[in-house]
């Protein structure tokens, strides 16, 4: 089983599904600690519409990411049109 430890975002398509994706992480997996629901403004565009939320994801500490636990964050992710990416 792989391991490992770095930071994952959560790219969503409004603040609505990044909140609901943040509270079930918390509910499901509380060893994740504080989500962070941050807005980030695509590269180079001016309309406020054209704006993605992510909710950013620090590894469990004592485990890392496991396979498991990171197809739960692909699965989170696309539920709501999003996807994940390490940051």
């Amino acid at each position: 089983m792989t391991t490992n430890f770095t930071r994952q975002l959560l790219v969503l398509p409004d603040r609505d599904a990044a909140e609901e994706v943040a509270e079930e992480l918390s509910a499901r997996w509380p060893d994740l600690g504080e989500l962070e629901v941050v807005r980030d403004s695509l590269a180079g565009e001016d309309d406020a519409d054209d704006v993605q939320w992510l909710v950013v994801v620090d590894p469990p500490e004592e485990t890392g990411w496991t396979a498991e636990l990171l197809t739960a964050l692909d699965a989170l992710a696309a539920d709501q049109d999003g996807w994940r990416e390490e940051g």
